[in-house]
């Protein structure tokens, strides 16, 4: 890599990627790019009515995300994004599905059109996954008490969970670092937190010093 220009947040709902996002902007000066909750139309009423909003609530992340990793390539700084196209795709979509909350009409539809958008598009330049166990999702997502996650059920976090662990070990996108969001508390702990920035610049060398 001459460069780096992507370096993306993976996780299930609840994990601390918005948390992380930030704090890794900051100590970085880079630009972030958050997954678009405050303003999404769907977000609300799919929560609501997963099986009436799913399809319409996937299709609009699938252009919000494409239009970041577009924006991102385009660009000239470095940008760490909160969520990634692929977890739509591998993960939340055909959960969704497999639930019987999307239609498989819809689903055809939108592998279709994320095969499509992907094609066009390359993976980050790093990806950090926080792994986290259901009780530390739990937690998260309590603390932060959002009211459209009140309804959200123990099952499709544990869904959820487990597709993640399935994309995470075929993931070849490109480089990829695991940090367990159970045995870090990176927003309390100083020290946790440089441990991960640690890991980070051990992962891509000395092309991180470039960013600071």
């Amino acid at each position: 890599m001459n460069n780096i220009k992507h370096i993306a947040i993976a996780g299930n709902i609840g994990a601390g990627k918005t948390t992380l996002t930030s704090l890794l902007a900051k100590h970085y000066q880079w630009d972030a790019m958050f997954e678009d909750t405050n303003t999404n139309p769907y977000l609300s009423d799919f929560y609501d009515d997963m099986k009436r909003w799913s399809f319409n609530l996937q299709i609009y992340f699938l252009n919000s995300r494409y239009s970041q990793v577009v924006d991102i390539r385009k660009g000239n700084s470095t940008v760490i994004q909160d969520r990634t196209i692929y977890e739509d795709a591998h993960i939340f979509a055909p959960n969704l599905y497999d639930m019987g909350l999307m239609s498989e009409r819809d689903f055809s539809n939108y592998t279709s059109l994320f095969e499509t958008m992907s094609a066009q598009i390359q993976g980050p330049d790093l990806l950090i996954y926080l792994k986290a166990s259901i009780s530390t999702l739990v937690d998260h997502i309590q603390v932060r008490g959002r009211d459209y996650e009140g309804s959200m059920s123990i099952d499709y976090l544990k869904r959820l969970n487990k597709r993640y662990d399935n994309w995470i070990a075929s993931y070849n996108q490109g480089p990829l670092l695991v940090i367990n969001s159970d045995e870090i508390d990176f927003l309390n702990k100083q020290e946790d937190f440089g441990e991960i920035v640690s890991k980070i610049e051990a992962e891509i060398g000395g092309l991180f010093t470039l960013f600071k």
